[in-house]
């Protein structure tokens, strides 16, 4: 029987062309390629936001910057990045998805060589303002793009990968803070600026190297070049040939019409006379507030001074824990990049978001129990420690990285790119709010309080998730339209 079995095989594996060998699967690495080198911008933006952390210092000494201001300057970039997500839409409708990322890194070159050879505080804030509004581009571009170059099989964990790198470029701050902290005051903090130029020159030549997206290319009637991308990127050349026809069936329904330019128009339009446009638009905007109105910049950005409250005196026990909180969001973020794909976004979003409530309602409950006593410090430090940790992992295994991706995915390609837009405006905005409050917050009504606020809202969005986000793994993005009936 050995040579009967064998001989058929042997005489297909010499056929390469045959259709039985085109119809397997294969796995097609290029699409991660693509997506990481496009993601590699979301390390720029993680390092221009977090730089200042430890550059204050520096030019607080040398250009006599006040606490204020050093406040402003740090704070200020969420607002900033406003402007960019709200022109990214516009933008990559226009432009492209390739170009408008080549562009968000000329932000990011231009933003930090200006605060780098500043002589005064106008001079800094006018470098944020150019960073943020990168910071605003790389938040829409990235997840945007990685989505649509990605086949169903991969997209979630290829779309998680703009929130990996995010946190890769905080902990690379941190590193060149770190490292360039020795040298003269009036070298050292433009250093930590200069130091983030250098690699947006190489990283926009390299994105010139990717495709398009085959979504923007069809949507502007260039049928022939996105036939040509989905071969190099889908699994099998029927799976590329079902994408094409399903994003073709897709423009045509929108109405659209080769090079117009006028599909964003049109397209809002559609959310004051489509429900299943107008749902869908909610549910973004939904879950980017939940994502931050939860309160993880509070544990992120204040992590020294809630520990400190908790009783952890010493400075460098408090700057030791704020590295572990990052590698434990890193750390959880690959568990969701790993995960997302095999057991879908719903599970893994109710997941994250339980757990982000209990680990709130036990901080909340450490602070209530504990108070202002010394006696027991040691074990409500302890306690505090381990709760954050829980927090953070909760957040970045769910929430953190899967808000991008399903507000990502579930747009209509027609308002995909403004749509993803406004959704990071929320985002921002939200985020802002949050770490311009939390001193306040907790002064009023408490550390316990204001862990207890935070609780009832991450409470919330479980039941919006539970209610109201259908799962979506392994759907093409096409099929989105049918899923949330925006056609």
């Amino acid at each position: 029987m050995a040579p009967d079995v064998e001989a058929p095989l042997l005489a297909a594996s010499s056929k390469p062309a045959t259709a039985a060998a085109a119809s397997l699967p294969r796995r097609n690495k290029y699409p991660f390629f693509c997506a990481v080198l496009a993601s590699m911008t979301s390390v720029l933006m993680g390092y221009n936001v977090a730089v200042t952390s430890g550059a204050q210092i520096f030019m607080a000494e040398d250009l006599g910057v006040s606490d204020a201001q050093i406040e402003v300057l740090s704070g200020a970039i969420n607002i900033y990045s406003l402007v960019g997500a709200l022109l990214a839409g516009w933008t990559s409708d226009r432009l492209g998805r390739r170009l408008t990322i080549v562009l968000t890194n000329g932000f990011f070159l231009a933003g930090p060589l200006v605060m780098s050879l500043a002589g005064g505080y106008a001079a800094l804030m006018a470098g944020r303002f150019v960073a943020g509004i990168g910071v605003g581009y790389a938040l829409v571009i990235a997840p945007v793009y990685a989505a649509e170059i990605s086949p169903a099989s991969s997209r979630g964990l290829l779309s998680s990968l703009p929130e990996i790198f995010i946190n890769g470029g905080v902990m690379l701050s941190y590193v060149s803070n770190f490292a360039f902290s020795g040298l003269p005051v009036h070298l050292s903090w433009r250093l930590m600026f200069a130091a983030g130029v250098v690699p947006t020159v190489f990283l926009a030549a390299g994105v010139l190297t990717m495709p398009e997206s085959p979504r923007w290319l069809a949507m502007k009637g260039r049928r022939g070049e996105a036939r040509v991308v989905l071969d190099r990127t889908s699994d099998t050349p029927a799976e590329a040939e079902q994408r094409l026809q399903e994003i073709e069936d897709v423009v045509a329904a929108a109405g659209s019409v080769a090079g117009n330019g006028n599909g964003g128009g049109g397209a809002w339009k559609e959310v004051a006379t489509k429900p299943g446009v107008r749902r869908v638009l909610a549910i973004v905007l939904t879950l980017q507030f939940f994502q931050q109105a939860s309160g993880i910049d509070s544990v992120v950005l204040y992590g020294p001074r809630v520990l400190a409250a908790a009783g952890v005196a010493s400075n460098t026990l408090l700057l030791g824990l704020n590295v572990v909180f990052g590698v434990a969001k890193a750390s959880s973020i690959l568990v969701a990049m790993a995960l997302t794909d095999r057991v879908g976004r719903r599970p893994l979003l109710l997941a994250s978001t339980g757990g982000m409530t209990a680990s709130l309602l036990a901080l909340g409950s450490v602070f209530a129990a504990f108070g202002g006593a010394r006696d027991d410090a040691a074990l409500a430090a302890g306690a505090a420690v381990a709760v954050v940790v829980a927090f953070v992992c909760a957040f970045s295994v769910g929430i953190g990285p899967l808000a991008w991706v399903y507000s990502s995915e579930i747009l209509p390609l027609r308002l995909r790119g403004q749509g993803a837009g406004v959704g990071t405006a929320m985002n921002r905005v939200v985020s802002g709010v949050v770490t311009m409050t939390f001193i306040s917050l907790y002064g009023a009504i408490t550390m316990a309080g204001a862990f207890y606020l935070y609780a009832a809202i991450a409470a919330a969005s479980f039941v919006f998730i539970y209610a109201c986000l259908p799962e979506t793994r392994g759907r093409s993005l096409e099929d989105m339209e049918e899923l949330f009936h925006t056609k």
